[in-house]
């Protein structure tokens, strides 16, 4: 018995009109990946939240929520409360067991505490100058912060 399969259980291994619900759970899986990859690069900036940015149902994702509307970034959002799939696939996609998720440029940023940080001390000003977005916290002047 391969390793995979032992790490699966061996629930995994009962049979459903002949064919084994691993290869079902594997191949699920696969397409659901496939599908989440397709969202985090529909858009530059890519939230994936409890509620949406007009009633964010937590309070990490309404923190996420103001940064970004700080910066004034239009970003695509995905309320993972609607959708279990969504929810459990956005984890296992980014391998990060938290909600809020943030990516940029197709890549995953963090978290609430992540994008906090970023925030606080200027990063997350660089990070969005680099896919193009002007943050709205740019000075045009001198070209630092606003005070």
């Amino acid at each position: 018995m391969s390793l995979l399969v032992r790490r699966l259980g061996a629930e995994l291994l009962a049979t459903r009109n002949g064919f084994p619900l691993l290869c079902r759970t594997l191949c699920s899986a696969a397409a659901e990946s496939k599908e989440i990859d397709k969202l985090v690069r529909n858009n530059k900036v890519v939230v994936f939240m409890k509620g949406n940015p007009e009633e964010p149902r937590c309070g990490f994702s309404n923190a996420v929520v103001q940064i970004l509307r700080m910066h004034a970034v239009k970003y695509d959002s995905h309320d993972v409360l609607q959708s279990d799939a969504l929810r459990q696939g956005i984890k296992d996609y980014s391998n990060w067991p938290t909600i809020p998720q943030v990516y940029i440029n197709g890549e995953f940023v963090g978290g609430c505490d992540i994008m906090l940080q970023m925030h606080q001390n200027g990063e997350l000003i660089d990070e969005l100058k680099k896919v193009g977005i002007k943050s709205a916290l740019v000075d045009d002047g001198d070209g630092g912060d606003k005070k």
